[in-house]
């Protein structure tokens, strides 16, 4: 009797929401109760549901999402939460949704009660274990990016009791590299995933500004920077990318900078100020951000791109030039099929120009590099674990490596994706790196989980955002819209007359509706948006 009575105690009184007449089948609504708690409340096959209303990644309104069977997809950045349990299915983000106590009186009215722990809350973190000395067993990661920080976390959230260590080749802790450039005014702290507490509390041992020098998969054994040789079970490996420098006369100058970690972010915008001239190399998401980013702050900004438009490859020519005009309306200087030849420098071996493949010469106070990346694997070499000579990693649906025990995942793989193509691809995407991390360690720990991923691409440039959902060829992009009001969605369709891939600006949630669609291993062919009238959406519910 007493423990129904402390059970009663962990929950708000019930509050009448709504009668259930009021909800449509597989209708979400968003409710508010006690003044400031959001609730999602979704009626699906007659059950009701109620989760928190926020994705805990960015905070959009999971009413405006995707609805499939028992689980919500968020319409800006593709995470998926398990309507039944609240956990976090597929990413970007880290936490799950809280669940709430829903029932119906006998008059039809639809009660909702929240546990108190929960008032006000938008995530909660999935229960984990801790560590169980007389579990003599060691995984080791390789990596303190996304990747590396969702697996330890899944590791214990599967029920893994052994030693965890995370190698960090940084002095931080795993912290959001997508928010670097806006960090300026903050400590690195704010950035950080989790907290040292968080990680202690876990038993999930840190090694900061170490790296891996060495695998012998033979002994199983990972060599470190610090000297230190871990002895390991079961080994992931997620080791990212490093900024490449091209072969430029002049690319070692002082300020010709790349953006890779929170260091290289924070040392360019001490560097900006009213005076300073940027130049922007590359056509990449990494090159294009910075230049919207700093055109406010510096005195001019000039994009410099050997492409004719940004991000051909994820969203074509035609979006490409639309995003090329955005820029240029916003004041950023645009060289597009060009590229640099030389930078050039004074006496104390600063930059000062650049000359460019016309040999007409910019100032340059500023440059930086968007030009590439290579695969951090160097110290696989000999290991056994195949590696290409790009670097890159074959892995398996189950994210292991041709050697027993070793998994990879993220930036530095080539792995299997659901959609347009059926070979392995290597795509560097943060949600789908976090995707990895938490696949990998649920096969660490038995658990069978097979790589079932939809590459979901995002970006903001002067408050318009840019989403891509899918990955493939195509040859033909079909518009529904209007490209010059920024409100369209763009279908890429490949010689099968199949969509590939879907791209929208300002037509939310249609990018995580087709992700949805492919999730369920579903396609999308031309004839059904060739008119634009047929409503393909229905299929997610079918």
């Amino acid at each position: 009797m007493e423990s129904c009575i402390l059970k009663e105690c962990e929950y708000t009184d019930p509050v009448a929401v709504c009668h259930k007449s009021d909800l449509q089948e597989n209708e979400m609504r968003q409710v508010e109760v006690h003044g400031s708690t959001s609730i999602l409340l979704v009626k699906q096959n007659d059950i009701l549901r109620a989760v928190g209303a926020h994705c805990p990644h960015r905070g959009a309104p999971l009413s405006k999402g995707v609805l499939s069977r028992n689980r919500v997809r968020c319409p800006w950045h593709g995470a998926c939460f398990n309507l039944e349990t609240g956990d976090i299915e597929n990413f970007p983000g880290l936490d799950s949704l809280p669940c709430h106590q829903v029932e119906v009186d006998s008059r039809g009215q639809v009660l909702v009660r929240v546990k108190r722990t929960d008032l006000r809350k938008k995530q909660v973190i999935k229960k984990m274990v801790r560590r169980n000395w007389q579990d003599q067993r060691c995984f080791v990661v390789v990596g303190g990016g996304p990747s590396g920080a969702v697996c330890v976390e899944t590791l214990r959230q599967e029920g893994f009791t052994g030693r965890v260590i995370l190698v960090c080749r940084e002095q931080h802790l795993p912290y959001d590299r997508i928010e670097i450039m806006n960090s300026s005014n903050q400590s690195a702290n704010h950035l950080y995933l989790r907290n040292d507490k968080f990680y202690r509390d876990y038993d999930i041992e840190v090694c900061l500004g170490v790296s891996a020098e060495k695998v012998d998969t033979f002994r199983s054994i990972l060599h470190c920077s610090n000297g230190k040789r871990l002895h390991y079970d079961k080994l992931y490996i997620a080791t990212g990318y490093s900024a490449i420098r091209p072969d430029i006369p002049g690319v070692n100058l002082e300020n010709v900078r790349t953006i890779r970690d929170i260091g290289e972010a924070r040392s360019i915008l001490k560097l900006v100020g009213k005076a300073t001239q940027v130049v922007c190399l590359g056509s990449s998401f990494m090159a294009v951000e910075a230049a919207a980013h700093l055109v406010s702050k510096a005195a001019s900004v000039t994009l410099v791109a050997r492409q004719n438009v940004p991000f051909k490859t994820t969203l074509g020519d035609l979006i490409g030039r639309r995003i090329l005009q955005l820029l240029g309306d916003n004041n950023v200087k645009l060289r597009m099929s060009s590229g640099i030849t030389q930078i050039l420098g004074n006496y104390r071996g600063e930059v000062t120009a650049v000359q460019l493949l016309d040999r007409t010469r910019i100032p340059c106070d500023l440059l930086i590099l968007g030009t590439g990346c290579r695969c951090n694997t160097h110290f696989l070499q000999h290991s056994g674990v195949e590696i290409h000579p790009n670097g890159s990693v074959d892995v398996n649906d189950f994210l292991q490596t041709n050697v027993r025990n070793v998994y990879a995942g993220g930036d530095i793989t080539n792995a299997h994706i659901l959609g347009g193509t059926s070979d392995r691809v290597n795509i560097s995407h943060y949600g789908l790196a976090q995707y990895h991390g938490r696949t990998a360690a649920m096969n660490m720990c038995g658990h069978i989980a097979r790589l079932e991923a939809v590459p979901f691409f995002y970006t903001v440039i002067f408050g318009k955002a840019f989403r891509s959902a899918g990955f493939g060829p195509y040859k033909d992009v079909i518009i529904d819209g209007s490209l010059e009001d920024l409100q369209f969605a763009a279908y890429f369709v490949d010689h099968r007359d199949k969509v590939t891939s879907v791209a929208s600006c300002g037509r939310d949630p249609i990018v995580a509706q087709f992700a949805e669609l492919i999730a369920q291993k579903k396609g999308l062919c031309r004839c059904q948006i060739a008119n634009f009238k047929s409503n393909w959406i229905k299929k997610l519910m079918n």
